[in-house]
């Protein structure tokens, strides 16, 4: 091939690959999120953890496994933890009740869309006292 093609040839490919690099959505830098958005930005992912912990009175290793071969860190995305499964069932619990059980216009009081939270029942104890 002559030095001229092979340099067309190159380009046209590279093109192609930029354009196959631009137009496919990032994927999102969360991994195995079930409940929350897949998009969800790190500073309202940290906000809910955060308001979980407190809710709770516990921390995030909790739910959370030890990372393998690291320490003082968390695999994040590992379902390794069966605590991690009853967190999402928690959270689809009080999704539902206050979707099924309360109204309200987002636009009038959107502070009380959230009628049950964690803090409804837990106050604070990692086992809520029922």
């Amino acid at each position: 091939m002559q030095p001229g093609k092979a340099f067309t040839a190159f380009a046209i490919v590279v093109f192609v690959l930029l354009g196959i690099a631009a137009t496919t959505p990032p994927e999102g830098t969360h991994k195995n999120l079930q409940i929350l958005p897949k998009d969800i930005s790190d500073q309202k992912l940290d906000s809910i953890m955060e308001s979980y912990n407190k809710a709770l009175g516990i921390g995030c290793s909790f739910c959370h496994a030890p990372a393998k071969n690291m320490t003082d860190s968390l695999d994040y995305a590992s379902d390794e933890k069966p605590m991690k499964e009853e967190a999402r069932k928690m959270m689809r619990m009080t999704i539902d009740i206050n979707k099924n059980n309360f109204y309200f216009d987002k636009t009038v009081r959107p502070e009380y869309l959230n009628v049950v939270t964690c803090k409804t029942c837990h106050r604070g104890e990692a086992y809520p006292d029922l």
